[in-house]
């Protein structure tokens, strides 16, 4: 059975947040959405994102990194959203294994919230149903669109080419591929659930500062000296 889904190059993504942006610009004014948004621009912007940006610290100064993880619906093959749906609003579609809610059998009960290991699904506060990435599938079928433009809005709009789309269990797929070819992993193997989105992990490179380039003004100049020439 086909299983689409997306793999995220953690190597390359930057943490832009184009591809979250562009998710919400196309699912807002799409077949399935609009997505709400509670005062966008005040202190404390609330709304429903499909698809939303993790950034982390690692490390002590300077021996730092920045870490960002992207998160959206991981469409898993063994989905724990779908058998807890006492309507049966969430489905696993057999066709290409993209999971979806029907938001006219959707109450709003919340338990496919509960059951993700991953923190995916979104209450819509204005609709009173829980709403979650859908590959953007009013896109990659849309045959009104040039063939390179039916992908998910996410990966079109990537700057840095972090992420791919398509048929992981195709062997002919460039997904298929990269996973095997990468080492392509997924989050949180041992829940059991099979998610269809991969990622691939990220590369430690090591930079030399030259002292000349440190700016001698920085209050931390001394510190880095004293870290560079001890090894860290």
């Amino acid at each position: 059975m086909a299983q689409f889904a997306l793999v995220i190059d953690l190597n390359t993504c930057v943490g832009c947040h184009a591809c979250a942006t562009n998710c919400k610009e196309w699912n807002t004014q799409a077949a399935f959405g609009p997505l709400s948004d509670f005062d966008p621009y005040g202190r404390e912007p609330q709304g429903v994102w499909y698809n939303r940006i993790m950034t982390y610290e690692m490390g002590e100064f300077p021996n730092t990194q920045v870490f960002h993880l992207p998160k959206s619906c991981l469409h898993c093959q063994d989905s724990p959203c779908v058998p807890v749906c006492p309507t049966g609003a969430s489905y696993k579609r057999e066709q290409d294994g993209i999971v979806l809610v029907n938001y006219d059998d959707c109450i709003g009960c919340k338990l496919c919230s509960w059951s993700c290991p991953y923190g995916c699904r979104e209450f819509d506060e204005a609709d009173k149903v829980m709403k979650k990435c859908t590959l953007c599938i009013d896109r990659i079928y849309d045959e009104s669109l040039p063939p390179e433009h039916r992908k998910p809005a996410c990966v079109l709009t990537c700057p840095a080419k972090a992420r791919f789309f398509g048929d992981i269990e195709d062997p002919n797929s460039e997904v298929y591929n990269v996973i095997k070819e990468r080492n392509g992993f997924v989050l949180f193997s041992d829940a059991g659930t099979n998610p269809g989105n991969h990622y691939l992990p990220r590369t430690e490179t090591k930079v030399h500062v030259d002292e000349h380039l440190l700016k001698h003004d920085n209050p931390l100049f001394l510190e880095v000296l004293r870290r560079h020439h001890v090894g860290g």
